[in-house]
């Protein structure tokens, strides 16, 4: 592992760094904050997944969430949102390839030959990150936003409450088997058979599974994305199975990171009090 750069923030310290992956393949690069606390011992751990076109970076330099992890004492991990690099399969979309992984582990050619970011985020990354820094696998919590939003209540819900003590999101993509943003994707990285993209859409696995933890969501009225998003299939998931949680619609708020930075003291509180009850 290397490190690209560390800087002191809120007593804390945020870094990144940049590591030889074997999910992807590929040399990936993850930002991680955390709090003075960790100095003196093990701290819980938020996984933050970002959306589509993202890398490490935006949620880390945009979000604002450095200040409540110092204030709860809980580290943040932000992740890259796919493999990159030469030789790696891309696609002329913006919602397709590098930048666009959909946290699948892909089955199809060329993407799955790298595109194993199920396995990276859920597996490789927690062990390695848990082996370098003071954090603690035991607590455990994860969020995320539009893209990412999908990839933390699919596998927040997919591995439950024996990986994850919480789950939440921002702008989630919410029905991905039937939306432009899921149909064409699911199709390639996966294949055709449908069922085989049920685990990756979050109003499906909420309806035949939930999460059986508190969940948080927040959707802003006025996002620019709200038809391919679909928050009302979440919702309506919610609602029937009687899910512990709260699907909050933020009036006026649009799909942007002052959406997130907004809300992300609400998300990180909501971690912190699972995470430390």
């Amino acid at each position: 592992m290397e490190t690209k750069s560390e800087n002191v923030s809120f007593g804390g310290v945020q870094g990144v760094y940049t590591h030889a992956s074997d999910a992807t393949g590929t040399d990936m690069t993850f930002g991680l904050y955390l709090p003075e606390e960790a100095k003196y011992g093990s701290v819980p751990i938020l996984w933050y997944l970002s959306g589509l076109t993202c890398t490490h970076e935006n949620a880390m330099t945009k979000a604002g969430a450095q200040q409540f992890a110092s204030e709860y004492g809980i580290a943040i991990c932000f992740p890259d949102t796919s493999p990159r690099g030469e030789g790696v399969a891309d696609d002329d979309s913006f919602d397709m390839g590098q930048g666009a992984s959909y946290y699948v582990n892909a089955t199809q050619d060329p993407w799955a030959k790298h595109f194993r970011m199920w396995d990276y985020v859920t597996e490789e990354l927690p062990q390695l990150v848990a082996r370098e820094f003071a954090v603690d696998l035991d607590r455990q919590a994860i969020t995320g936003h539009s893209m990412g939003g999908h990839g933390a209540l699919t596998i927040g819900m997919g591995l439950g409450t024996n990986r994850f003590t919480s789950v939440s999101a921002f702008s989630p993509m919410c029905r991905t088997m039937d939306s432009d943003w899921g149909t064409r994707q699911l199709g390639l990285y996966l294949g055709e058979d449908r069922e085989a993209w049920r685990p990756h859409d979050a109003s499906e696995v909420m309806r035949e599974r939930g999460f059986d933890g508190p969940v948080l969501v927040d959707a802003g009225t006025a996002d620019q994305f709200w038809d391919k998003l679909k928050p009302g299939a979440l919702a309506g998931a919610m609602t029937d199975r009687k899910q512990q949680g709260a699907f909050r619609l933020q009036p006026g708020y649009d799909h942007s990171y002052f959406f997130v930075s907004s809300f992300i003291e609400d998300h990180v509180r909501f971690h912190a009090e699972a995470l430390y009850g």
